[in-house]
């Protein structure tokens, strides 16, 4: 079967459409993906864009379909993804507005379902969260547009939908954390099960509750300045898209090397 799209971009909070193309409904073992997929030309790149909450926002960070939308996007031929996300920063110096393409992950999710292998004993790498190759593409991206980007730093990724309490904000940062999030989990780990290559981008809306005293993070900030950053953001993703390799040379492809799945993938 001839790939309907090679690259994606999951949209974040705010990001709901990114691409003017043909819509594809997926249906997948693991029911339907946040919403349909659009694929479109950009740059000679088929890509495939899904708003990760759906168009509407109803999908609230916990009951995100996470294993449908990678299964779906994988089925089309997808084999590289972009995932803007909105985040809190940990650290005085990431106010709203930046930037930041992180390199790590720590996990304080529950509950979710976080693995498509529940049989067999499939044990899949997981040391470097994110495909190196597409985090020099997205910088590279931000600095020909001359958009600060951080290089580097780790999203502490908690189960939502309520934000940290002053107490959890300060103890993530005192164990390295770099910026918040409630969707980097398990999005990131199912697409190295695929053997995709996954690279966040992530956009500071708010410093989190523990990092200044005074007013606490709301829901109508957070979308306000992710807002007023979508072009920016939209802009960004488009030049990345077009600049990632078309041959992967990245570990990312290899992650299943050696394993023997307990079912053929898509």
């Amino acid at each position: 079967m001839t790939a309907e799209a090679e690259l994606a971009v999951i949209g974040g909070s705010g990001l709901y459409a990114l691409l003017d193309g043909v819509e594809h409904v997926v249906d997948t073992p693991y029911g339907a993906p946040s919403d349909p997929i659009t694929v479109a030309e950009v740059g000679g790149r088929r890509v495939a864009f899904l708003p990760r909450h759906g168009r509407d926002h109803r999908h609230p960070p916990h009951r995100i379909p996470y294993r449908a939308n990678l299964w779906a996007l994988r089925s089309l031929g997808v084999r590289q993804v972009l995932a803007p996300c909105a985040v809190g920063g940990l650290r005085p110096e990431l106010g709203p507005g930046t930037f930041v393409v992180p390199d790590q992950l720590v996990d304080r999710t529950s509950g979710r379902a976080q693995t498509y292998y529940d049989r067999g004993a499939v044990h899949v790498s997981f040391a470097d969260p994110y495909c190196p190759a597409g985090r020099r593409t997205l910088l590279d991206a931000a600095a020909g547009r001359g958009v600060p980007a951080v290089d580097g730093g780790t999203v502490v990724v908690v189960e939502g939908p309520r934000f940290s309490t002053r107490a959890e904000s300060r103890w993530f940062a005192s164990i390295g954390g770099t910026v918040v999030n409630m969707t980097g989990h398990p999005e990131a780990v199912l697409a190295r099960e695929l053997a995709l290559c996954y690279t966040s981008i992530a956009l500071v809306t708010d410093l989190d509750a523990g990092v200044e005293a005074g007013e606490s993070v709301t829901q109508e900030e957070v979308f306000r300045v992710f807002a007023e950053n979508t072009d920016r953001l939209r802009g960004l993703l488009l030049d990345a898209v077009a600049a990632l390799p078309t041959e992967r040379e990245c570990p990312c492809g290899d992650a299943l090397d050696g394993i023997t799945l307990p079912f053929p993938l898509p």
